[in-house]
């Protein structure tokens, strides 16, 4: 990220390992299916090949997915990149954020993961969320302190 002049970063993360539990179990009761399914078509060894590529595919595109995400903090602005090929970047100034929503399942709370939801001056972007960050109050903190370094006052 290029920062501005200026510009500190005071928050860079991704989404935490543990948000991506529920799609491991999900890709681990898919591949166990397709062992089965091969398994019963085949023999057992190539059941047991299917079952081990197909959750290989998975685990692999959780990791993918969790770190070629990076949400960050500045003292100027909020930013969210998403991608390794085609990159998708989404970035708002810290000024026009006017409210910060945690979000947190009873799951989500046992694994310590949650949702950040920022509502911003001026736009219709209802999806500027940092989701599955550790500790999600820490990211609201970070907010806190950017606008104070920012010279806003912070009134999240």
């Amino acid at each position: 990220m290029d920062l501005h002049a200026g510009e500190e970063v005071i928050y860079e993360g991704h989404p935490s390992w543990r948000s991506t539990v529920a799609f491991y179990l999900k890709g681990l009761l898919i591949a166990i299916v397709v062992g089965v399914i091969v398994w019963l078509i085949k023999d057992v060894g190539l059941g047991v090949v299917g079952w081990a590529i197909v959750f290989a595919i998975v685990i692999l595109v959780g990791f993918v997915r969790r770190y070629f995400t990076v949400y960050t903090i500045t003292n100027q602005r909020l930013r969210i990149q998403r991608g390794i090929i085609a990159r998708n970047v989404q970035q708002t100034q810290i000024e026009r954020v006017q409210n910060v929503n945690t979000n947190q399942s009873v799951i989500q709370r046992m694994l310590q993961v949650g949702t950040v939801d920022f509502d911003t001056a001026g736009t219709g972007d209802s999806d500027f969320k940092f989701v599955g960050v550790n500790n999600p109050e820490d990211v609201v903190a970070a907010v806190d302190r950017a606008h104070a370094a920012g010279g806003e006052p912070a009134s999240l």
